[in-house]
């Protein structure tokens, strides 16, 4: 029996302790090693890692993959993309998408997880179609959720009808890590039944379940997990790449992992984790189990994202009362899954209603765009009153929502002339316009600066 590790610590890890504060120089002199370890891939971009690196680190993103790329060329790299959404926070037109997808492949990404947060597949079906034509593997991904619409037949139809759509892989991404060990060993099972490709299981510790979880799933017959070095796992993460590399070997598993490779990965992390943990920047809730989001059923990222929310507004004494509110807000908009962009809508509402005293006094601009249509069709009803509340007489839309956007690449590096370097500084701005002409100002003061320094005349 074989299963494949796909090691998350350089996105989804830190993203979910850290808020994806990991610059590239904090982990390039590791890659070397990392590209000998035996992963099936190592998922390092995608996610909130291309908006960070941006908003944050003062990075380009494309440069940060060509760099892991060189540095990993035995490797599988990974990305997370958010189909429609890509990796912003609304939808954008098919020629962005595509030109998206293609940039993403030419810097150096290998696999494509490729999801939409409502699992609306009318959403995916462009980023799967130009990914497949540009030679990248895809993994058709499942948000997967518990509520009354959401069923084992609903996602084996799913899973089937991806699999129709010319997906390489299925993924069950359980983002907010509630899963239980029973749960996947029956969906693994109920895919596995339905479809004739790998199955790839991703979760969280946040509960507490996950490696009864990843026991059961690969049981069950899942090809790959996802996992974290181990000082990077738990909490809000992944569960250890270590720990499972040993317990399935241990079973009868071929992982293809190095041992001692994994070791020196997470010894080389370590002091890495204690630098974030004295400075306060991973907070030790991160790292513990929190068996309530069984029933508020908040990501990782959504969690850490939270507390930083919470803390920035010095209104931490309501975090329990916002994750009380969060199931309630999901039930009323029709049992979204919480994963990006869905998870941030039903969080800030879920923090305003709470904030603000008084249930939907304020209903955010990405919500009323929800209930309107524009990020697809909701898993259930939206409750009659948000509907009127967030939209008035105004009537939803119907159809698929990028259909009725226009083309912007041209017109874009149009406007960009004498900013933009590449197509892909346009991509930048296209997704985070506001972030990216601060990064476009930040780069050419360094640039100018630069080149002041190199001609000044020597003294």
């Amino acid at each position: 029996m074989k299963i494949g590790f796909t090691e998350t610590v350089l996105r989804d890890a830190n993203q979910s302790l850290i808020a994806t504060r990991l610059p590239y120089e904090k982990f390039a002199d590791i890659l070397p090693v990392m590209d000998k370890a035996g992963y099936y891939s190592v998922e390092c971009w995608g996610g909130a890692v291309f908006d960070c690196c941006l908003r944050y680190l003062d990075e380009d993103p494309w440069e940060r993959l060509r760099k892991i790329r060189a540095a990993m060329p035995n490797s599988k790299l990974q990305m997370l993309l958010r189909g429609q959404n890509l990796l912003g926070y609304r939808h954008y037109p098919d020629e962005i998408v595509r030109k998206f997808v293609a940039k993403s492949v030419e810097n150096g990404i290998d696999i494509i997880r490729i999801f939409d947060a409502l699992n609306d597949l009318r959403n995916i079906e462009v980023a799967t179609d130009e990914a497949l034509k540009r030679g990248a593997q895809v993994s058709g991904t499942i948000s997967y959720t518990q509520s009354p619409v959401h069923t084992l037949k609903a996602f084996a139809k799913l899973a089937k009808d991806m699999e129709n759509m010319g997906v390489s892989t299925i993924c069950v991404k359980d983002m907010a890590g509630v899963m239980s060990p029973a749960e996947a060993y029956d969906l693994v099972s109920a895919i596995k039944k339905s479809v004739k490709l790998p199955v790839v299981v991703h979760t969280h510790c946040t509960t507490g379940l996950a490696f009864m979880t990843y026991l059961k799933a690969a049981e069950a017959g899942a090809d790959v997990i996802d996992t974290a070095t181990s000082c990077f796992s738990g909490g809000s993460s992944q569960p250890a790449t270590e720990t499972l590399n040993f317990a399935l070997g241990q079973l009868g598993y071929e992982t293809g992992l190095d041992a001692a490779v994994l070791k020196e990965v997470n010894d080389f992390f370590k002091p890495v984790r204690d630098e974030y943990l004295a400075s306060g920047k991973l907070d030790a809730k991160m790292l513990a189990t929190d068996t309530d989001a069984l029933n508020y059923k908040v990501p990782g990222g959504m969690l850490s994202n939270l507390v930083a929310q919470l803390k920035a507004q010095n209104a931490m004494d309501k975090f329990e009362a916002v994750l009380e509110e969060t199931p309630k807000v999901r039930a009323d908009l029709g049992y979204p899954p919480l994963v990006t962009p869905m998870s941030q809508m039903v969080g800030v509402q879920a923090t305003s209603n709470v904030l603000a005293g008084e249930r939907y006094k304020n209903i955010s601009k990405e919500v009323k765009a929800y209930c309107r249509g524009e990020y697809g069709k909701a898993p259930g009803e939206i409750s009659p009153e948000v509907m009127k509340l967030a939209l008035g007489d105004e009537k939803p839309i119907e159809g698929r929502y990028a259909d009725t956007l226009e083309p912007v690449f041209d017109k874009t590096k149009e406007e960009l002339k004498g900013i933009a370097k590449n197509d892909e500084d346009v991509l930048d701005y296209v997704l985070f316009p506001q972030v990216a002409e601060k990064y476009f100002a930040a780069r050419k003061a360094k640039e100018e600066k630069k080149v002041r320094y190199t001609i000044a005349p020597v003294e």
